[in-house]
Order: structure tokens, then sequence, then C-alpha cells
């Protein structure tokens, strides 16, 4: 394949990372919730856990009542979680475009930015602090994030015209996250957007019902490990060293069968 900015290299030290049979996957049985739509069930789930990787204090039980029986909670406690849900809502009835990656981003960015920069390439210097005030990683620099994010959007739209296997299709969603995590292509809401587009691309290719795997609640469930590993590929994007995304590609196929 004539990739652009994703990789093929790297395929056989994961497949031997993961070491798992592709075979038999067996996916989160659907939701019994009395009165909910099995895919909304799950799409609470990745977007509680999306939302608290991001530092939001919300908790599942809370937003369930919340959002499907209606138990009154403060508007600002359920609201960027709410608008999180919904962009997994279009995700799942539309296909996977930049156009309409740029429609979810405005979506799921209504309580985090103005309406100027919603759905819109970010044109200023952007930079990702730590716990301890510090630069952990420094995004693609403004000049070059069109042309970065037009070349990672050509690669996936020759991947989902591709026939590729199970193992395949998960490695390059891993690297379609990194690699748009890396670019850091909007002013806010990166991470929410890149978890997001991982799971389309994977429904895109093998079936809607890959809409269930937990794999926000994985991450966040590992949460230390999914920063490390985010951040051992590189400070800066123009030093990224893809032979050290191993550990971070690895873990997608952990969220599978996660409960």
């Amino acid at each position: 394949m004539d990739l652009q900015l994703l990789t093929s290299s790297l395929f056989a030290a994961y497949s031997k990372a993961v070491d798992m049979n592709w075979t038999n996957i067996k996916l989160s049985e659907e939701s019994s919730l009395p009165n909910v739509k099995p895919f909304d069930f799950y799409n609470s789930v990745a977007s509680v856990y999306s939302s608290k990787i991001e530092g939001e204090n919300i908790e599942l039980d809370s937003y369930v009542k919340h959002k499907f029986y209606k138990v009154p909670y403060q508007a600002d406690y359920t609201k960027k979680a709410d608008d999180l849900f919904e962009a997994y809502q279009y995700a799942q009835s539309h296909p996977l475009t930049f156009e309409n990656v740029m429609e979810a981003h405005k979506i799921l960015s209504k309580n985090l930015l103005s309406p100027s920069a919603r759905g819109v390439l970010r044109n200023s210097i952007m930079f990702v602090m730590d716990d301890k005030d510090q630069i952990a990683y420094v995004a693609c620099e403004p000049q070059l994030v069109e042309s970065e994010t037009e070349k990672l959007f050509n690669d996936i739209e020759l991947l989902l015209k591709t026939n590729l296997s199970i193992e395949e299709t998960f490695y390059y969603a891993s690297l379609i996250h990194l690699m748009f995590v890396k670019i850091h292509p909007m002013q806010d809401g990166n991470g929410r957007l890149a978890r997001l587009i991982e799971k389309w691309f994977i429904a895109s290719k093998l079936g809607k019902e890959y809409w269930r795997m937990k794999s926000e609640k994985y991450y966040y469930s590992n949460l230390k490990d999914y920063y490390r590993n985010l951040a051992i590929t590189g400070l800066e994007y123009d030093e990224i060293d893809m032979t050290k995304s191993i550990p971070f590609l690895s873990m997608l196929p952990k969220s599978i069968a996660f409960e």
C-alpha cells in the first residue's frame, strides 16, 4: 500500500507482541438494561471513560441514570459527556471521512470550545503539559497541521478500501489513534476524537458490533500505561520514533473483551 503517514513496517513486531487468537474474537454481551438500546449503553461507557481520561468528574452509574432514566443532575456534571455521546451516535450513522470527523468534533466540543474553533484545524502552537506542569509533548507545528492531517485521512481512505485482516485492522486503528494524537490537529478534544476515530475505523471495517468494545474504559483503567506509552514515542512531533510505538499499539487488542 502507498501509505503517506502510517506505516506497515511495524506489523511483524506488533503481531509478535500481541500474540493472540484473532479467529475467536468475543465481544461484550449486548446490554440488558431495561429501555436502553444496546449501542446507547456502550456509547455511555465510551463517553464517560473517554471524558474521565481527560479529567472530567463523571461516573458511569450516575451518567446512565441521567441519560436513560431522567435522574436529575447538575448540567455541568453531564454536559461534556452528553456531547461526546452525541458524537458517537453521529459516527455510527455516518461514514468515516475527514468532513464527518470535523462534524463529530463540532458536536463533542460544544462545551469545550468557542463556536469558531469547533470542527476547525488549529493554526496555533500546541503542547501538552503533565501533572507536574511540565511540557509532556509538543505537537505538530501549526504550518504543518493541514498537510499532516490530510496525509492521515488519505491513508484512512485507502485503508477503508483495502482488504485487511482483523489483526491488521486493529494494528492500523491504533496507529491512526496514535498519529492523530501526535498531530493534535484541533484546539481541544484531540484525545476524545482520536479514541472515537479508532473505534469508528474498526466498526467501519469489521462491523457495527465492534462499537460494543470498551476500549475507552480499558485505557482509563490503565491510564498511566496509556500516557506513558504515548510519551515514549517522542517529546516532539518531528522526533517521533515509531519503533517505540509497539507498547501503545498493543493496548487496543487487550480491550476487546474487557469488562
